[in-house]
């Protein structure tokens, strides 16, 4: 028996296997996704509200101690950083204000990205919802803290009389810039993160490293003819160039090329991870 089913199989023509067909729909199901997560914003808006809450349960000034923890540390920074590094501090406070309070969100944001999908494991299994929901919420909870933040640099203009003017209306395409990459990040990292559990921490010592390298407590022009390296750092160039209008001046073309290029790739790299492991994503959480 066992050889007439051996000889069968030999004359049986192999039956060609036919494509995944979620393969050619995959990517139409990540627009979908994305569709969905818009139609539902009051949702995403309330539960990154919650967050923020859960978060600062029984705290008395919520998320304004972060508010007043970064302003202490712009005081207590300000004037040792002015002294070592010889420069004017109605000049260097009203930067290093803009620079920590921006670094803040990149780096919190970078932060609770990895974990986007992780964090909300139970949901994922139980509830029906939109994965890129879950990046938007993040997105919008670090938006939100960033909020509260921005006083203390209103706080740095209104004591040093150091308004920007006019100017800070270039800010609006780099906002726009940071929305855009702040949700395609939250989208790689969530993925990549949720499959390989590694990733965290190799994350955090690139984003301490990047602080130091990335003109956050430093001046670009202190590099003096060197200044040009940082046009391939992309966490400066996409700081500066919101800071930049910020601070009253305009962004060399070579800093927007490049944070536009490099926001290119971060999208691209993020719309092809997510549409190759979005349906395995409920498996790996």
């Amino acid at each position: 028996m066992n050889t007439l089913v051996q000889d069968a199989e030999r004359s049986t023509p192999p039956i060609a296997s036919s494509p995944d067909p979620s393969f050619a729909t995959r990517r139409w199901m990540v627009v979908r996704d994305l569709a969905e997560a818009a139609g539902l914003w009051r949702l995403c808006w309330t539960l990154a509200w919650f967050d923020i809450r859960l978060r600062y349960r029984g705290s008395v000034l919520g998320p304004f101690w972060l508010t007043l923890s970064t302003g202490a540390m712009v005081g207590a920074m300000g004037i040792v950083y002015a002294t070592l590094f010889k420069m004017n501090l109605r000049e260097y406070l009203p930067f290093l204000a803009l620079s920590l309070v921006l670094w803040g969100y990149l780096n919190t944001l970078v932060g609770d990205g990895c974990v986007a999908f992780i964090s909300s494991d139970s949901t994922i299994r139980s509830v029906r919802m939109p994965y890129s929901l879950y990046a938007a919420r993040v997105v919008i909870r670090n938006i939100l803290v960033l909020g509260h933040n921005v006083a203390v640099i209103i706080v740095v203009y209104a004591a040093l009389d150091t308004w920007p003017g006019a100017t800070a209306v270039l800010a609006l395409p780099g906002i726009v810039l940071w929305l855009i990459d702040s949700l395609a990040i939250c989208l790689l990292l969530g993925a990549v993160c949720a499959r390989f559990r590694d990733i965290p921490p190799i994350v955090n010592s690139v984003m301490q490293m990047a602080f130091f390298i990335s003109a956050v407590i430093w001046k670009p022009e202190q590099l003096g003819p060197s200044e040009w390296i940082l046009t391939f750092n992309p966490f400066y160039t996409v700081l500066e160039v919101v800071r930049g209008p910020l601070l009253g001046t305009v962004p060399s073309l070579t800093v927007w090329v490049s944070a536009l290029a490099f926001s290119a790739l971060a999208c691209l790299a993020s719309w092809l991870a997510f549409v190759r492991v979005r349906e395995r994503i409920a498996f790996w959480v």
